[in-house]
């Protein structure tokens, strides 16, 4: 299974790490043991919110050849709905078996097209803002709606991590990463 992070500066990184940890002991606690992953990004490097730098792997790659496509929330989403360039590059996730977002990160979603006739979630905030691109807005923690699942507020991230550890590695192995994080 390969797995795409799409990075972009004044991202929240709390959206990014809260699913990358859990997703990552997929590999370390060897449930998924050939689980490969990128940073991808527009750049070599962006930044979070508050200033920290994130090296980036891989600059816009196809997103076709992954398994699953992961987007984080933040301040950054805003501009990039209107970026045409990212947009494109987004919807080369179209036909990804699994297309997973947190917090705004869905607002990319929407902006691309990905969520058009979907029931999706994103930050409280945003609701308003998420309602012209899908049939419904839905207030929960996760929604999931065929591929795509989508997270709420920054830290939903978490538990979007550990519903996507059952979804690809079954309920046990969630579980043991659930347990091994010390997270109740």
């Amino acid at each position: 299974m390969r797995i795409a992070y799409l990075l972009y500066d004044d991202l929240t990184l709390l959206d990014f790490v809260g699913f990358y940890d859990p997703i990552s002991r997929l590999r370390t606690q060897g449930f998924l043991p050939d689980l490969a992953w990128h940073l991808c990004g527009r750049s070599a490097t962006v930044h979070d919110n508050f200033g920290l730098r994130l090296t980036v792997d891989r600059i816009t790659p196809d997103l076709s050849g992954y398994d699953l496509v992961y987007i984080p929330g933040g301040f950054g989403s805003r501009p990039l709905m209107n970026d045409q360039q990212f947009l494109d590059w987004l919807r080369t996730a179209t036909a990804v078996p699994y297309i997973v977002s947190v917090c705004t990160g869905s607002l990319l979603l929407g902006a691309a097209g990905l969520l058009k006739g979907r029931r999706a979630t994103t930050h409280f905030d945003a609701y308003d803002t998420l309602a012209p691109y899908v049939s419904e807005v839905v207030p929960e923690r996760i929604v999931t709606d065929g591929n795509v699942i989508t997270g709420g507020a920054v830290a939903t991230a978490l538990d979007l991590g550990l519903h996507v550890c059952e979804l690809l590695a079954g309920k046990d192995a969630a579980g043991a990463i659930r347990s091994s994080m010390s997270y109740h």
